[in-house]
């Protein structure tokens, strides 16, 4: 059953609004209610929502459910392509939550993101903007301000609220972008999580309980959802050029103590018992006398509070005693409070024109079996086959699914940091796209993520190739890990599970000839691997070949060792001594018998031959390591992309690293 939202509202008026129309965070609880406060009535009314639609929209037809990125412009021009939206409802905010403390996410959400927004938006003919800001943006002026009273942000969610609102409003006055701030007090309502206190206080009220109470002085501005959405749907009417960029307060302008709210509940619900308060200390910014002052929005947009707290208790009650409630409600607190981990599945694509559609279903059928959000990051390192193309089909019929294009072949090393820069999940799967790196694999790694670990990587326990080449593989592990100065796991390809902090500082190094799996030991963290088969690769044959094995194995032993330069210093060394013992010998022989000489010159020319081997070898030992020094001092960009590729359309990218 779809919900039925009441607002004190005449219907006509809703149907006045200029559509389509865009709610944009649809899947939050203010977001959630206007939507279907205003589907009741209109079949232009679509649902913004950067993922899943979530327990408040779960009945909606996906049709009406739009997914967009409000970070990612690409998203956010294929989504107004699509409705072509004339009034927009923004409510796409992160940090509200005690738990959201993701200082970056509150940033580039709350901020950077919405500036995104508004700059792509300011270059359409939309009718209105109408953004949700908050209370925190007043801060420590909380004591009834007027909306050009002085605001003192107290937190980073606070901060980032507070410069969205500033941006609205040049934004309007010098642009003439039709943008309205409402910053919204303590909304309560219907489709409320209950772990928040007014749905957490009628839910105990109803079996004769109180929650535990702080500090009974402590007071909030209330105001019921349906006066908030008519607030938004008045705001969107009454918008002129005069009133772009304003802000206006959303309150009721009345003071409500927690005491105030026991002594109403204790009454509406008849409660025998009475209240508990405790006597915690609060945080220097919850102040008490927390409430608006909305006469700007009485007299400028005649809009006024209607629903009294035991009116506002009185609905949220007959909706928690409904068998909807019951149906669709399960306490989502521990989800909000441990959100969906993200997944960035990174692939070196070349010559694997075959195996990208296979990869993307493996790779898709293991993330929605782990139940987890995910990204599918394509990297075709100049492939000359239709792997692009293959690509941007993919994405067209996958948001998830993004395509990066080089413009040369930079190697599968610079392929995986090209995805890793440009990835926004909680970790990353590097993978290779020929298939020989099982995707399957990936639900061992994500266990072991699980249980707390950075860095998972593959162990190769068995290869499927010929023995030879098996052994030259162990071999050179053997060598390498003697040799190298680091401890590095053997048999451990680039098939890893990096978490997002590991990552990052991956990203730091700048050196141009990278060695991933050896950087990957080199950053340290919390380790371990996992043994898996690995299979001869389906589709053609390896674009690896004796000699690009060479170089590999020179890529490692040059980046991770010290010991050819310690092996010439110690063959110097030796010989020299050898040379010296030599020398004294030739002399004292001499002196003793001063007739000897060697016979013939094969004395000679091996010792000539000796040396210049030697020093045609510690020559070329030498210059692999200048050779090295030589490219990163040049300071050539690592890698160039193209193009990039988001739901379906190409961006070229002028993106170097």
């Amino acid at each position: 059953m779809i919900e039925k939202i009441d607002a004190d509202i005449d219907n006509n008026s809703v149907l006045q609004l200029e559509g389509p129309i865009l709610v944009l965070g649809a899947s939050g609880f203010v977001g959630a209610n206007l939507f279907h406060f205003l589907n009741q009535f209109r079949n232009d009314v679509f649902a913004g929502v950067p993922q899943d639609k979530g327990w408040r929209l779960r009945e909606i037809d996906d049709s009406k459910i739009v997914k967009i990125d409000i970070g990612n412009s690409n998203s956010i021009d294929e989504s107004l392509k699509r409705i072509n939206p004339k009034t927009i409802f923004n409510f796409i905010a992160y940090g509200a939550y005690s738990f959201e403390e993701d200082q970056n996410k509150i940033y580039k959400t709350n901020l950077e993101a919405t500036i995104n927004l508004i700059n792509i938006l300011n270059e359409l003919n939309i009718s209105a903007f109408i953004h949700a800001g908050s209370s925190s943006e007043y801060g420590l002026n909380s004591n009834k301000p007027l909306e050009n009273a002085e605001c003192i942000p107290n937190s980073d969610y606070s901060i980032s609220k507070l410069a969205i609102t500033n941006y609205i409003n040049m934004m309007g006055k010098k642009f003439n972008f039709p943008g309205i701030s409402l910053r919204l007090y303590s909304v309560y309502g219907p489709l409320e999580d209950e772990s928040r206190l007014m749905p957490n206080l009628v839910k105990l009220a109803l079996e004769r309980k109180f929650p535990s109470f702080v500090n009974k002085e402590v007071s909030r501005d209330f105001v019921y959802i349906s006066d908030v959405c008519n607030a938004f749907v008045t705001a969107a009417l009454k918008i002129n050029k005069d009133l772009y960029g304003e802000t206006f307060n959303i309150g009721s302008g009345n003071k409500t103590t927690i005491e105030d709210l026991a002594i109403i509940s204790k009454k509406l619900f008849k409660i025998e018992k009475d209240p508990e308060f405790g006597n915690m200390q609060e945080r220097k910014w919850d102040l008490t006398d927390w409430y608006s002052n909305p006469a700007k929005a009485n007299e400028i947009l005649e809009w006024k509070a209607s629903i009294s707290i035991e009116e506002g208790l009185k609905k949220i009650s007959e909706w928690m005693k409904s068998n909807k409630y019951n149906r669709k409600v399960k306490k989502t607190k521990e989800n909000l409070e441990k959100p969906t981990k993200k997944i960035s599945a990174i692939i070196a694509c070349y010559k694997d024109e075959k195996s990208i559609p296979i990869m993307y279903k493996e790779l898709s059928s293991v993330f929605k079996k782990l139940k987890i959000e995910y990204e599918i990051i394509f990297v075709n390192d100049c492939s000359p086959d239709q792997s692009k193309e293959l690509i941007l089909k993919i994405s067209k019929n996958d948001p998830r699914v993004v395509g990066i294009n080089h413009s040369r072949n930079f190697g599968s090393q610079m392929a995986f940091v090209s995805g890793m820069e440009i990835a926004k999940g909680d970790s990353v799967v590097l993978l290779d796209g020929d298939l020989q790196d099982p995707p399957k694999i990936i639900e061992k790694f994500y266990e072991k993520w699980e249980e707390g670990y950075d860095v998972v990587y593959g162990v190769r326990a068995k290869r499927e190739m010929k023995r030879i080449v098996e052994f030259q593989y162990k071999m050179f592990y053997k060598v390498f890990s003697k040799f190298s100065y680091l401890d590095i796991p053997r048999d451990a390809g680039d098939f890893s599970l990096l978490d997002k902090k590991v990552v990052k500082v991956i990203l730091n190094f700048q050196e141009k000839d990278l060695f991933l799996r050896g950087i990957r030991a080199y950053v340290g963290f919390n380790q371990v691997g996992v043994e898996y088969f690995r299979p001869e690769r389906r589709f053609g044959k390896s674009t690896n070949n004796f000699f690009k094995n060479i170089d590999w194995a020179k890529k490692g032993i040059f980046s991770f060792s010290n010991s050819p330069l310690a092996f010439l210093t110690a063959s110097g060394f030796i010989l020299l001594i050898i040379s010296f013992i030599l020398i004294m010998t030739f002399i004292i022989l001499r002196i003793i018998y001063p007739d000897i000489a060697p016979e013939g010159a094969t004395t000679i020319l091996v010792s000539i031959f000796t040396f210049g081997a030697l020093n045609i070898l510690a020559i070329g030992i030498v210059g692999e390591y200048i050779g090295k020094i030589l490219i990163e001092v040049k300071q050539r960009p690592r890698l160039i992309r193209e193009s990039i590729i988001r739901n379906g359309i190409i961006k070229n990218e002028k993106n170097i690293s």
